[in-house]
């Protein structure tokens, strides 16, 4: 993306060497970064120090989109169509107005509107109703109402795209995965600055949709072409045991039901994902467009973790356990009913429950609770038994559960490991589709780039990340790493709460305006 934005520089500056002369600057001064955007600042009549706020990240897309405009304006060109060109195709058009000799440049745009409105709003306070009139048929910035309100939902799309794209956006939690600390319902502003703005990759797209257009069954966005992976600078690094949200890692190639996106690995494997997205067709996606995930970063790059009967080790560290921590318990009743309007009243999420089963996810303190309700209760955490979990069917994982899981190391830039046909399912995905290589096994050994390889470098940092309802959440145990790139910023507060995910069930009012990094 830096090239093509310093390719379109290059080219704004040589249209800038055209223009210039026109208006009766050097046309050397076109060429020299900076100094042009300061003399064009002055073109436009505005003061030259103006121009310093393009030295400001997002601010100057801003400002830029004002100088062209105005620019275009200075050369008596005020219609729709040729300020949305001037903004759209800048470098572009900046030459049309430069190399085209009809293009006449006619003053400062911003002076001369000033002494415009300066003489009108003399001649109204002086009740000079004949030059008012004059004034007033003769005003060269009028602009019809229907573009007047056009422009207002441009200038307002644009700015709220613009925020959410770079800045702060809102989301919703859809799952119970982070219960208890996030809630089914919960709304949530999250900052992209705090880990450094991630800048587009993909750019031609609807504002403010993400991957999907409603109702229409379709993609908001065209994959090609696309801009390579940028971050600015974080303000912070990211945190162990804080939750943080990315874009789903095994979300480049979906097939989506009317519920979820379900992995085409996940297809292959499981028979009920294959009934559950019947007649749906594989979708494949760009890091930026993938599925928005929060989890909690439990383990940051170079850690080792393991899980042992449910407890989090890292560095063979027992971890602390969030405060609201759940897993799956079966609550016995002697006469085989447990009162749900009870468990409703201490916070137990019904709705991912599983009541005919007398299954529900609760947390030390329901679990209390419960006990103090009914003393004849049975109450009993779920044992978790074997399944496809990270890395899928291999020596490696084949007796691991969610309760009993790893050790497992989470890679780290600019660190080596040794590679084996035994251990490469643990980083064939990061080697051939996070870090873009050409990874081959053949006769037993191991190819990276049409090279025999015995160890890997890594390129970027990875994370691993896991919801705080341990026995229902689909994270990196299912999944894998978390690369760096895939990050997507850090939960600041919420800002609304629905109980359950449904405003007919109630407002959550106690968790309104309450930190959403909870432990």
């Amino acid at each position: 993306m830096f090239l093509f934005l310093f390719i379109g520089y290059l080219i704004f500056s040589a249209a800038m060497y055209f223009v210039f002369p026109k208006a009766g600057i050097e046309a050397w001064k076109g060429l020299i970064p900076g100094l042009n955007l300061y003399e064009l600042a002055g073109i436009v009549g505005r003061k030259k120090s103006h121009a310093w706020w393009m030295l400001f990240p997002i601010v100057n897309i801003f400002i830029f989109s004002a100088l062209v405009i105005d620019l275009a304006r200075s050369f008596g060109r005020h219609s729709f169509l040729q300020h949305f060109l001037s903004v759209v195709l800048a470098p572009f058009y900046g030459l049309w107005l430069g190399l085209n000799k009809n293009n006449k440049f006619y003053g400062p745009i911003l002076k001369q509107e000033k002494e415009y409105f300066d003489k009108l709003h003399e001649a109204q306070e002086k009740k000079d109703t004949k030059t008012i009139s004059k004034l007033t048929a003769n005003n060269p910035y009028k602009k019809s109402p229907v573009r007047e309100w056009v422009e207002s939902i441009i200038f307002a799309v644009f700015a709220a795209a613009f925020i959410r794209m770079f800045l702060i956006e809102a989301y919703m939690i859809p799952t119970s995965s982070m219960e208890g600390s996030l809630k089914v319902g919960d709304f949530l502003f999250v900052s992209k600055a705090h880990y450094g703005i991630r800048l587009p990759q993909t750019f031609i797209m609807i504002p403010l949709l993400h991957n999907r257009i409603p109702f229409l069954n379709t993609e908001s966005y065209i994959r090609d072409p696309h801009f390579g992976y940028n971050r600015l600078p974080k303000l912070q690094e990211v945190k162990r045991f804080e939750p943080f949200v990315f874009n789903w890692p095994v979300g480049d190639s979906v097939y989506l039901s009317p519920t979820r996106s379900w992995t085409a690995d996940q297809y292959r494997r499981e028979e009920y994902v294959r009934n559950d997205v019947k007649g749906s067709k594989l979708i494949t996606r760009p890091v930026d467009k993938k599925d928005h995930y929060i989890k909690r970063c439990v383990a940051l790059p170079g850690d080792s973790l393991k899980i042992v009967n449910r407890q989090l080790y890292i560095n063979n560290v027992a971890a602390p356990n969030a405060t609201h921590q759940q897993f799956m318990y079966r609550i016995i009743s002697p006469n085989g009913q447990v009162n749900q309007r009870k468990l409703d009243q201490i916070g137990v999420n019904l709705t991912d429950s599983y009541p005919q089963q007398s299954i529900y996810f609760l947390d030390s303190t329901q679990v209390e609770k419960v006990r103090n309700m009914d003393t004849s209760l049975i109450i009993q955490v779920m044992p978790q038994q074997p399944r496809s979990i990270f890395p899928y069917d291999t020596p490696l994982s084949l007796t691991w559960t969610v309760d009993n899981y790893g050790p497992i190391y989470i890679p780290k830039a600019g660190a080596t490991t040794n590679l084996t046909v035994e251990n490469l399912p643990l980083y064939n995905r990061i080697i051939s589709v996070y870090e873009h290589n050409k990874l081959e096994v053949r006769d037993g050994k191991i190819f990276i780039n049409g090279s025999e390889s015995s160890t890997y470098t890594f390129k970027q940092n990875y994370y691993w990340a896991m919801g705080d309802n341990r026995h229902n959440s689909e994270d990196s145990r299912a999944w894998g790493y978390v690369p760096e790139d895939h990050i997507v910023g850090k939960p600041l507060f919420i800002w609304f709460s629905t109980k359950n995910g449904k405003i007919a069930n109630g407002i959550n009012w106690n968790r309104l305006f309450t930190t959403a990094n909870k432990k």
